[in-house]
């Protein structure tokens, strides 16, 4: 459902609502003038709210965290507590890959996503939570496309970025069928999104055909193979039988897929002679089990790279 907008001074960007919540935890309320309505999203604050502290921002995938996000799936509070970056996990974006859609969309709304993540959003967060200015994105599954598109909109913007189970191919017959998929899903239309199937847009966005332009972005990759591993027990799947089975059946294929267009990723990468950190698990699907140890196997280059 689009966020109703906000009429008062509709042309500046700004926090509208702030809440405390449990812990560090900080409910916010932006208004974006690119999209004209609020956006939703949690911030995790730093240890010392006194000291500078930089940014790392988390994006969910296709439904945009509303059946399942970092907040809720992952130890994302615990694992950043006593850390000195500002976290904010978006709760928003469903179907929309971050990017700024050509038009506005019937279902889906008026999509600027890439302009609210480097124009909009970062220096609210700075200015309100004593930030440094210096910022990093991670995301799973469809965002793990777009910290891509987005570290290329604005080059240099996010210092590093972390894509878990992505498929960062975007204009190849595959690739396209992958963003369709994803995008109808949520019922949305990608010819409002880049045009249709033949239009430029889609390789102008296509990080697979850029890739040299990652060239000094610290960059890490992760995914598995769809084959059962450590997650994929009763146990792993938090008790759950349902998500136990939904991992086995439909996390197993899609972490197939995503395993695939990550190894052409390092191919490709590696061509070009960009530097990229690659896991490569034996196993797992599609979940959120594996992606809370990528993000915490990758916060060691994030911690660096914001430095």
């Amino acid at each position: 459902m689009i966020a109703p907008a906000v009429p008062a001074h509709a042309d500046v960007s700004r926090i509208v609502q702030f809440r405390h919540g449990l812990g560090s935890q900080i409910q916010l309320e932006v208004y974006s003038a690119a999209m004209e309505r609020v956006v939703r999203m949690t911030l995790l604050r730093a240890a010392d709210p006194d000291t500078p502290a930089p940014a790392l921002y988390l994006l969910n995938g296709s439904s945009g965290g509303t059946d399942g996000n970092w907040l809720d799936r992952t130890d994302v509070a615990d694992f950043f507590a006593g850390k000195q970056v500002n976290v904010v996990v978006l709760l928003d974006g469903a179907g929309s890959y971050f990017t700024d859609w050509r038009a506005d969309d019937p279902i889906l709304g008026k999509q600027r996503w890439a302009t609210f993540l480097t124009a909009e959003l970062p220096p609210l967060v700075d200015r309100e939570f004593h930030g440094t200015g210096a910022n990093a994105i991670a995301g799973v599954s469809m965002a793990g496309t777009s910290v891509f598109q987005l570290a290329l909109a604005a080059p240099g913007f996010y210092r590093a970025i972390g894509s878990y189970s992505g498929c960062v191919q975007t204009s190849d017959p595959k690739g396209q069928a992958i963003v369709q998929a994803v995008v109808t899903t949520q019922r949305g239309n990608t010819v409002n999104m880049w045009g249709p199937p033949s239009d430029p847009a889609w390789r102008a966005h296509d990080p697979y055909l850029h890739a040299d332009k990652l060239r000094g972005t610290a960059v890490y990759v992760a995914a598995g193979t769809g084959l059962p591993g450590p997650q994929e027990t009763f146990e792993g799947a938090g008790g759950d039988a349902v998500m136990l089975l939904y991992q086995l059946m439909f996390g197993a294929p899609l972490e197939a897929v995503a395993a695939l267009c990550t190894r052409q990723l390092q191919e490709r990468l590696r061509a070009a002679n960009v530097s990229a950190t690659f896991d490569l698990r034996p196993t797992g699907t599609h979940s959120w089990g594996y992606w809370q140890a990528d993000l915490h196997n990758s916060w060691p280059m994030f911690e660096e790279a914001l430095q």
